[in-house]
């Protein structure tokens, strides 16, 4: 049976578009494309990705090049979703089923990614943002009111983006709100440490895994992907940081402090 290259080629990219949307460093994606295409005997494929596009193309056993470009929109980390996607485009590579098959697999992959309820999502965040602010020597009164300013994190996030706001202004509003909290709370005796409840809140925030996959990128000479996410990173940091100031100004120019 003749290869559609066409089909291949949506097969690869769409591969890619996935490993990428559930946060799969550059080289990954990378490299997980050209083993594909070599799985079912394209030896002249090329590869690129960046954090906000993929690019593939190949060429046909005639001569004819074929090239698809997939924008990434902004999208966060499914770890779980990732190993699926991952596990599958092994699979994909060792087994070289027919092409329709492989599309099959893909959308059944896509329509096992876990959907967590807003109060699920909410426990998260009062979980995690309690125990961060004990983790940094807050009491428990601390990690209670950690765990509120978490969860008004939590729906100031869901809210946003529901409104569609870009991440920047997301997370400008997100810490301001939290510090705002976190001011009420200890003001009416509640909380007994400000800062501690504030960070161990604001660490929700944090861009972590980015800075993460930011540094792997440019240990695996991906300079223009690492240096994107790098700025990234430091973007919301600086967002961060504008929220929180901002709202605790505003709280002590109101209170007359």
């Amino acid at each position: 049976m003749e290869l559609d290259y066409d089909k291949l080629l949506c097969l690869t990219a769409e591969i890619g578009y996935q490993l990428m949307e559930s946060g799969a460093e550059i080289y990954r994606v990378e490299e997980s494309m050209n083993r594909l295409l070599e799985a079912y005997g394209v030896t002249t494929g090329e590869v690129f990705a960046i954090p906000n596009c993929i690019i593939a193309s190949l060429t046909t056993a005639t001569g004819h090049a074929l090239t698809q470009i997939r924008r990434m929109k902004a999208h966060g980390t499914d770890v779980d979703q990732l190993e699926r996607y991952n596990d599958l485009c092994r699979r994909l590579c060792r087994e070289a089923p027919p092409i329709e098959q492989a599309l099959a697999l893909v959308a059944e992959t896509a329509r096992q990614r876990r959907q967590w309820s807003l109060p699920t999502q909410l426990a998260g965040y009062f979980l995690g943002c309690g125990a961060f602010a004990l983790f940094f020597g807050g009491n428990g009164r601390d990690m209670l009111c950690g765990g509120l300013c978490g969860v008004v994190i939590g729906l100031c996030m869901y809210f946003t983006a529901h409104w569609g706001a870009n991440p920047f202004f997301r997370t400008i509003a997100a810490s301001a709100v939290s510090a705002l909290c976190a001011e009420i709370l200890t003001a009416v005796g509640l909380g007994a440490h400000l800062d501690q409840i504030i960070i161990g809140a604001l660490m929700a925030l944090v861009p972590g895994i980015a800075l993460t996959n930011a540094m792997r990128d440019v240990m695996a000479g991906d300079m223009v992907s690492g240096i994107s996410k790098v700025a990234e990173a430091l973007l919301i940091g600086g967002a961060i940081a504008l929220g929180t100031a901002l709202s605790l100004g505003m709280f002590h120019m109101l209170a007359g402090g």
